[in-house]
């Protein structure tokens, strides 16, 4: 079956006619993308930088992935906040997201900092927003849609707007229906036919709340799925506020929005659910980075970024072709500027810049790429060139950016612990991870 590009992620719930929504209310509303802080959860891929600035699907950065839903669904304020390693995150969102000088349209950084009013670090989603809340309030927004910086899904913000002007609702949050073995990973919402969200538990565990809690068979009914179906609706950390709203529920010490906001909200305010069936994937782990590039390189994956409707924008470098010299390819994704001779690549991501030498072979894994082409081939100040040397063997692995991994070196994590600290690598979730500017010499077994 040959992949071609398709509506892949807008299920039938979403294709409401965005006409209806109120004249000028796309432009009423902000957008602030959460970047999360020091993305201790993918380290070592957050070493330098943020994690909204790792980079996925070999040329796109994580940050490419909310800020394109945004704008494919009309919306032009955006602000992103960060504040670990933010430099690599300016610098790819300065180069990537311009607007002409006659627009009021933005794309912009807040890091977090020192100011009269306090010099804490967020220390949560909703105190991130609360320390902000001047420069969210300077201009006449109605609705505040607040996005996760860690997560690979398309959605059509105007429909879930849409449902919660409709609704009347305070708060809106998307929810996705997950099965019973997933919900000990996210925190569940209870609600009706009518989505009012009625009750919430963070990662239940005892079987007689997950019986209660589970999606009744009218609610199943009205959102297209099998009424036999045990489902339950988990947070996706995505929300739309009323303006007013924000104010009085940051009005308070509470420092997250999924653990206390949204829970002491559902008590006093109309909470509701704007339930999501298109394809979700929090890629905040090692593992579910991993797998979640991975999945990209079936022959017809679950996300797909061969959307000509929806696309996912990213910085255009104007990189050469890549060229291929007598290489071997089996399911890989090979992004622009690459250099591969005579190698063997299965089911694998082959980020910009990168070289792969004569002879090496690489399977079920990441390859980054570089920042910058290397003028010396043979390396410099004794050290291997950037990219994979020759007769090398890499397996289940992450190569992070501007590697240098000599001639003859085998990466796997075979026989090693699910994790692990080492010299020159890292293992997390059973995958080996080699490190930004790493150095792995000659001839070494990993």
């Amino acid at each position: 079956m040959q992949e071609r590009p398709r509506r892949d992620s807008l299920p039938k719930n979403q294709s409401l006619a965005t006409a209806a929504l109120p004249p000028g209310t796309i432009q009423r509303t902000l957008a602030i993308i959460m970047g999360g802080g020091a993305g201790t959860r993918l380290f070592p891929l957050t070493k330098d930088r943020a994690k909204p600035a790792v980079p996925l699907g070999g040329k796109y950065r994580i940050v490419d992935i909310p800020i394109s839903n945004c704008l494919n669904s009309g919306l032009r304020s955006i602000y992103v906040l960060t504040q670990f390693n933010s430099m690599s995150l300016h610098r790819h969102i300065q180069a990537s997201y311009k607007f002409d000088n006659f627009s009021r349209s933005f794309v912009d950084i807040i890091a977090a900092q020192q100011t009269p009013a306090g010099s804490q670090w967020y220390q949560g989603t909703a105190d991130a927003v609360r320390q902000n809340m001047r420069y969210f309030l300077e201009r006449p927004f109605d609705y505040y849609l607040i996005l996760s910086g860690d997560q690979l899904y398309r959605m059509d913000f105007r429909a879930l707007l849409h449902q919660h002007i409709r609704s009347g609702a305070d708060i809106t949050l998307a929810t996705k229906p997950v099965h019973r073995h997933q919900v000990s990973e996210f925190g569940i919402m209870q609600s009706g036919v009518d989505r009012r969200i009625t009750r919430f538990v963070e990662k239940p565990t005892d079987e007689t709340v997950l019986h209660e809690m589970k999606m009744s068979r009218e609610l199943l009914g009205a959102i297209d799925s099998n009424e036999e179906e045990e489902l339950l609706q988990a947070s996706m950390g995505i929300y739309v506020f009323n303006r007013k709203v924000l104010i009085e529920c940051l009005e308070n010490d509470l420092v997250d929005f999924g653990k206390h906001v949204i829970p002491q909200s559902i008590k006093d305010r109309h909470v509701s659910a704007f339930i999501f069936k298109g394809y979700w994937e929090d890629i905040g782990t090692i593992r579910a980075f991993y797998e979640a590039n991975l999945d990209l390189t079936d022959l017809v994956p679950e996300y797909s970024f061969f959307d000509t409707e929806a696309p996912i924008y990213t910085h255009p470098r104007f990189l050469p072709g890549s060229k291929i010299n007598g290489a071997s390819l089996r399911q890989a994704i090979i992004s622009d500027g690459c250099i591969i001779s005579d190698a063997h690549l299965e089911r694998c991501v082959v980020g910009i810049r990168s070289i792969i030498q004569s002879g090496a072979t690489v399977r079920n894994s990441i390859v980054m790429g570089a920042d910058y082409f290397e003028q010396d081939r043979h390396g410099d100040s004794g050290r291997p060139p950037i990219g994979i040397g020759r007769n090398c063997v890499i397996d289940r692995a992450i190569i992070d950016k501007n590697a240098r991994i000599a001639d003859g070196a085998v990466i796997t994590p075979e026989g090693k612990p699910e994790n692990l600290d080492a010299d020159h690598y890292f293992i997390r979730g059973g995958i080996v991870v080699i490190p930004k500017n790493a150095v792995i010499p000659a001839g070494l077994w990993i």
